[in-house]
């Protein structure tokens, strides 16, 4: 895993928050056609979600307990079906599974005008994505 999300100087101001529970995580997987890739849960096992710069990157990722939420409240599965949102650059995009593969890379796609066309690849899997940003 080339994560580096533990402290490296491109992720010094990125604040996660306090770790969610595999009981979090199983009611959340429990309600999806997908599996969550084991990267992203280790990740939320240690830190449930965060916010703030990753290199010149800002990320927001969404507690587990919100993704559904957010998920719904953005009609993600009507504009873009086949994404799973997972946070935001705090603008204009957001991040995202693309569950159409088992591979589940990491896409962004614009808020305004979400379509799954309009998706680009960030990073092959979860466990590249905190590298990906930080050398953008």
């Amino acid at each position: 895993m080339t994560m580096d999300a533990n402290g490296s100087a491109s992720t010094k101001r990125f604040v996660g928050n306090a770790a969610a529970s595999l009981a979090e995580i199983d009611k959340v997987q429990q309600s999806l056609r997908f599996r969550l890739p084991k990267s992203y849960v280790e990740f939320m096992l240690s830190r449930n979600g965060g916010e703030g710069l990753v290199g010149r990157s800002y990320l927001v990722l969404w507690k587990i307990e919100e993704l559904v939420a957010m998920n719904d409240a953005y009609h993600v599965a009507e504009f873009a079906p086949g994404l799973f949102l997972l946070g935001t650059d705090g603008g204009g995009e957001a991040f995202g599974f693309d569950t159409r593969s088992d591979a589940c890379r990491i896409v962004s796609v614009p808020f305004v005008e979400m379509e799954i066309e309009n998706a680009e690849v960030v990073a092959p899997d979860f466990g590249a994505f905190f590298s990906t940003l930080s050398n953008s």
